[in-house]
């Protein structure tokens, strides 16, 4: 910027030829380019601007700003930062930190944010002459702190998501249990479950895609996926619903190892989910081949899990059929966003 400043054509601008410069502005200028810091000097009534190298990141892809009105460099956002540069020309410092700008340096508009002093740069005379402009950017740190409060947020809201559906697994279960050994056993089972869930949520590597939180619930079966038929679209679900639909394919893997579909042989499993374009959602587990079904239901926390509690979290209902060949269930909502 040095070589540029000294180059550069400035009888084309209200500052003249650099030999007919007051002192004062050339020797901020030789300070300014000595600099690391990015720094910018507005001069004149007409803001003519000279920069220097570490001043060229906050620029981007804009034109060259040399020579050129302040005012004109920065008119995507001068409606704002004009003011304060008029305080400056009073003779009126000001400091602000992580200010937030809409500028324009790229192919499309970006929120920026800086910290900068514009301060007044007077003449031998006292009077102001122009404006330094000192300047660094801070998105990367607002951003990072934004994102780190979104995650806080997040993480309480899904903490407390938790600690709702734990209460009420516990809870349930221990009012329905016939003995304090089934009652251990459901507890401990179903926390299990609801603790893999919960990893499917902050596991990048798995996500939250409805599939694989069906083949992860049934996995521990160890089962001839031969016999187990898949089919329905891509679906994410959001973390408000990966909990509750991990325990709806627990409770039913469980009946359908115990009772159902995979407690025999000749028994197999047809699962299928469909979703609109406006997010309605539709979920169907039904199992076929059994000649009976070898233990009656009874109504308890299972029931309760998969027919009230967890289509409240999808704004839908749900229905259990069961037949001498085996059990259906169809569940229908909505995908939520996150």
């Amino acid at each position: 910027m040095a070589e540029i400043v000294r180059t550069f054509d400035w009888s084309s601008t209200p500052l003249g030829p650099i030999t007919n410069w007051p002192s004062p502005l050339r020797t901020v200028v030789n300070l300014m380019l000595e600099s690391d810091f990015p720094k910018a000097i507005a001069w004149g009534p007409d803001l003519i601007t000279i920069h220097n190298d570490a001043f060229l990141p906050i620029l981007g892809e804009k034109p060259s700003a040399v020579g050129r009105p302040f005012s004109q460099v920065w008119s995507e956002a001068w409606d704002i930062i004009g003011p304060i540069a008029q305080d400056a020309f009073a003779g009126k410092s000001t400091f602000i930190e992580d200010f937030p700008l809409i500028i324009e340096r790229s192919s499309a508009p970006e929120q920026a944010y800086f910290t900068f002093c514009y301060s007044p740069i007077r003449g031998d005379d006292g009077q102001v002459m122009g404006m330094m402009d000192t300047v660094i950017e801070t998105t990367q740190g607002v951003v990072a702190r934004q994102t780190e409060a979104v995650l806080h947020k997040e993480l309480a809201h899904r903490i407390k998501n938790v600690m709702a559906v734990t209460g009420a697994v516990v809870n349930s279960t221990l009012r329905h249990a016939r003995t304090l050994d089934e009652a251990r056993e459901s507890i401990g089972n179903r926390l299990a479950a609801l603790g893999k869930a919960q990893d499917m949520v902050t596991d990048i590597g798995q996500g939250s895609e409805l599939s694989q939180l069906i083949r992860t619930g049934l996995a521990p079966y160890r089962l001839d996926w031969d016999r187990i038929g898949l089919s329905g679209p891509l679906v994410n679900l959001p973390s408000t619903q990966v909990i509750p639909f991990s325990l709806i394919i627990y409770e039913l893997a469980t009946n359908a190892a115990k009772y159902g579909a995979l407690s025999s042989a000749d028994g197999h499993l047809n699962i299928s989910w469909s979703i609109s374009e406006q997010r309605q959602f539709s979920f169907r587990w039904k199992e076929g081949g059994l000649s009976g079904l070898r233990e009656a239901s009874r109504t308890g926390f299972g029931s309760q899990l998969l027919t009230r509690i967890a289509p409240a979290y999808f704004r839908g209902q749900a229905s259990i059929d069961l037949r001498i060949t085996g059990m259906e269930y169809l569940l229908t909502g909505q995908i939520l966003t996150d």
